[in-house]
């Protein structure tokens, strides 16, 4: 049986699930997009839907979501969980075939267990401490309520146009890798990004909210926004997008509206 979607010119597939978020305010962000319709399905059913078959209609996948992490684990909670069997190989094959992939905010996170996941979004945000791309690094930081002023770094982008050569938010940031090397630069950060400015995730996790006793962490990027090509695919990675404050920011929508139209277009 076909999937029957809204008429729009552009489909979205929108995975949620794994961190609170307010669902009525977040889904007004699509609701105001012109051309764009998007049907949000929760964590674990969205995993099943990622591949050619499950997204059949679907121009583009937004992540918004933090699968791979059990909170309910007990004593270490999160434990990482690796992905349910073809969830990697269907992944995998919509890159292949040019699906467009937007990640917002904590997909960062999700994971935590599969490298080639996190090397296609550009970055990777630890709970606990581990080892991203062969090296041991600490868990990473946030902080809440960030105001911060957002610099356009590459103006003539398609993710970019129209929006001020700097725009302000007060948001959720991280401290976490950042594959700089990998990725196309769209948004830096005026914010800092040094662990004198953040709580330590792992503590937070072990019921010490907003604390940074004993933990350290290496100078990290200020690059918040960023693009890259994989496989047969467009990604981007936008790191703002916490709450409602961003969420009816009228540059956040424009970011988020056009991530997905740039990645809706397969590349060259």
């Amino acid at each position: 049986m076909p999937i029957i979607h809204h008429h729009a010119p552009i489909n979205c597939l929108v995975a949620v699930r794994g961190h609170p978020f307010d669902r009525t305010a977040f889904d007004a962000i699509f609701q105001s997009l012109d051309g764009i319709s998007a049907t949000m399905v929760d964590q674990p059913a969205a995993a099943r839907l990622m591949n050619p078959d499950g997204m059949r209609g679907f121009d583009v996948l937004v992540l918004y979501d933090m699968p791979g992490l059990d909170f309910e684990a007990g004593e270490g909670a999160p434990a990482y969980l690796d992905p349910e069997p073809g969830v990697k190989e269907g992944f995998r094959a919509l890159l292949e075939q040019g699906t467009g992939v937007v990640a917002l905010h904590h997909a960062l996170a999700g994971w935590p267990l599969w490298a080639d996941y996190h090397d296609w979004l550009g970055g990777q945000f630890l709970y606990h401490p581990g080892k991203v791309r062969g090296q041991e690094m600490p868990d990473s930081g946030y902080r809440h309520e960030v105001t911060h002023s957002l610099s356009v770094v590459d103006p003539a982008h398609p993710v970019t146009a129209g929006l001020p050569a700097s725009f302000t938010f007060t948001d959720e940031l991280y401290l976490a890798s950042v594959f700089e090397e990998d990725v196309t630069p769209l948004l830096r950060s005026d914010a800092r990004f040094d662990d004198g400015a953040y709580w330590s995730a792992d503590l937070a996790v072990r019921g010490h909210m907003h604390s940074a006793e004993g933990w350290s962490h290496p100078q990290g990027s200020n690059l918040v926004g960023w693009a890259r090509d994989v496989l047969a695919s467009r990604l981007v990675y936008l790191q703002p997008g916490d709450g409602p404050s961003v969420y009816d920011d009228p540059h956040y929508r424009q970011l988020v509206g056009n991530a997905i139209r740039w990645t809706a277009a397969r590349p060259d």
